[in-house]
């Protein structure tokens, strides 16, 4: 495939004979985001009276200053476990009626296309557990304002070792309480997961349990530098979200300041072999560009030795609030916050959903280990013809494109159903040619007659590839303490520029996913010289950027010496 045309825009999946026939799969999804944007899908219901709420509680942590909030509690005395939350969000912000009886979310659910309904009461404060849900089934629910953060005193520093310390003082005090058994765990989606590691790291005594639902692990490697690419999209809103409190730390300017995983990077990266506590990781195929290299990170890397991984490809809100993602999570919580002995400890540790498209799940399943432990690791070697193969003896010589507007493409025929099941790596011999150095932003597609089959993505963008990678080639020094043969990770210590033209051997991990290639469908790998997906806010892509690099021609050498290859997770028949 190499110089061929870049595959058709992604088809919304075939309907059933009889089905009456729609417009073209683009202009539905493009009417499906206008519908969005008027109406989001969410569906808010009221609280019942029964529910107890003790607004702006105040706590004060070790330095004494006061940070407030908001206590649901069950009808009754208790004592109750406790499910608590801590963020820079703003606790208050909850859904409210507007006139008419429609009800007023956050913006986000407008901005990000939701592929489901998201479903919560009018309790529910963004990303945060449902108090009316969870205190119906026996729980307290206590959200936190972060230190500077809503109606919380003092000057907060977000991902840092000192909220680390405020949050390990609200789980301590939250336990103390009279309404409270004692036994307090974390629940909560992006940065209430990602708060929970650096707390849970600190080992709070009343600290029973964690569940991170999608959140990086390493900003600089997950978000706003992967590969050593500055991200400049996501990060820069965020940023400027936060900006309306009192912090101490710009991260945005953090970001530009700090180009190399420095200290001021470390400092900002929870240790996860301190956690302990029993763990419930969600980790997302759908949000490459943010939580899910991070999040199957913590599962794997966390300390504890009682740990579940609960893996999905759908939208991020309507899954976490989901009859399935809820039953999970109190199973979780009932067993090691309420001691209930439901069978959890005998269950397979890894939830594991396989997809063929956006829209079609064929598998879910329980498996021993991630990665899966009977993956038959397989190399498909890159030729200069534009295929690959597993094995040997490629067509030899490069493929040459141009970083602005090229991309060099391979491809794999399946002669029979395969399941890809976990992450990938490719290794590239490149060459640049009129620049000092260059990005390459790898992604992986699933390619059947002659179109990319869709699947969910990051900020709710439904036309996603299968998975993602990046790396600036000046960034190819690896960390072999870290590093596996399907998972690269590189030092970004220092640059190493090559020379004009020099052949390098890159090596490039590509998220985890979970996917099922049936036979005569097509593997694409394609290499490009900047971000290839659409920035555009009606499609949906438009929060992922990612700062442009320099012009130049690379050559991607294969056969012979030049042994580029991508190594795929290939799965055994169930």
């Amino acid at each position: 495939m190499a110089g061929a045309g870049r595959p058709r825009e992604p088809a919304a999946p075939r309907r059933a004979a009889g089905a009456r026939r729609a417009g073209p799969p683009l202009l539905r999804y493009l009417a499906g985001r206008v519908a969005g944007l008027l109406r989001p899908r969410v569906a808010v219901s009221a609280a019942p009276p029964s529910v107890r709420v003790d607004r702006d509680v105040a706590v004060a942590v070790r330095d004494g200053t006061i940070l407030r909030v908001n206590v649901h509690r069950p009808a009754g005395d208790g004592p109750f476990p406790v499910l608590m939350c801590a963020h820079p969000y703003g606790k208050d912000a909850l859904p409210a009626r507007r006139r008419g009886g429609r009800w007023r979310v956050s913006v986000q659910y407008r901005l990000f296309r939701q592929p489901a309904t998201v479903r919560f009461s009018e309790l529910t404060g963004w990303e945060a557990p449902d108090p009316a849900w969870w205190t119906a089934r026996g729980y307290a629910v206590v959200n936190c304002d972060l230190r500077g953060c809503g109606t919380s005193d003092g000057t907060g520093d977000l991902l840092t070792a000192a909220e680390h310390d405020d949050y390990h003082d609200l789980i301590e005090w939250a336990g103390a309480q009279p309404w409270s058994t004692g036994r307090v765990g974390l629940l909560g989606v992006s940065y209430l997961a990602i708060s929970q590691y650096g707390a849970a790291a600190t080992r709070p005594p009343s600290l029973a349990a964690i569940c991170p639902w999608e959140g990086f692990s390493d900003p600089y490697r997950d978000l706003m530098r992967p590969g050593g690419i500055r991200e400049d999209g996501f990060t820069a809103v965020w940023s400027r979200g936060v900006a309306r409190w009192r912090l101490a730390t710009d991260l945005r300017a953090g970001q530009l300041a700090h180009p190399l995983r420095d200290r001021w990077w470390e400092d900002r990266t929870p240790e996860l072999a301190r956690i302990e506590v029993p763990l419930l990781v969600c980790a997302s195929f759908s949000d490459h560009n943010l939580h899910s290299r991070g999040s199957f990170r913590a599962f794997e890397r966390a300390g504890s030795e009682r740990r579940w991984l609960y893996t999905h490809r759908g939208g991020k809100w309507s899954t976490f609030y989901s009859d399935d993602a809820l039953a999970a999570q109190r199973r979780f919580f009932d067993r090691f916050l309420h001691g209930d002995d439901n069978g959890l400890d005998g269950e397979p540790p890894v939830r594991l959903e396989v997809r063929s498209d956006r829209d079609t799940v064929v598998a879910v399943r329980g498996e021993a280990s991630w990665p899966l432990p009977d993956t038959r690791w397989t190399e498909l070697a890159l030729g200069a013809d534009g295929r690959m193969a597993p094995g040997g003896g490629p067509h030899a010589g490069a493929v040459r494109f141009d970083t602005r507007r090229g991309a060099a493409r391979f491809a794999w025929t399946v002669a029979e159903d395969v399941e890809l099941s976990g992450p990938m790596a490719a290794r590239l011999h490149v060459a640049v040619a009129g620049g000092g150095d260059a990005d390459l932003h790898l992604r992986v597609l699933k390619v059947r007659d002659g179109r990319a089959v869709p699947f969910e993505g990051s900020y709710g963008y439904g036309l996603d590839g299968v998975t993602t990678g990046w790396l600036r080639i000046s960034q190819r020094e690896l960390d072999p303490e870290a590093s596996r043969p399907f998972e690269p990770v590189h030092a970004h210590r220092r640059a190493l520029p090559a020379a004009d033209g020099e052949i390098v051997a890159v090596e490039v991990a590509l998220a985890p996913s979970a996917t099922l290639f049936q036979a005569g469908s097509e593997l694409v790998l394609e290499v490009h010289g900047r971000w290839p997906k659409p920035l555009n806010p009606i499609t949906g892509q438009f929060p992922a950027r990612y700062q442009r690099g320099p012009r130049a021609t690379v050559s991607v050498h294969c056969g012979g010496p030049h042994d580029s290859r991508l190594l795929v997770p290939l799965i055994p028949p169930r």
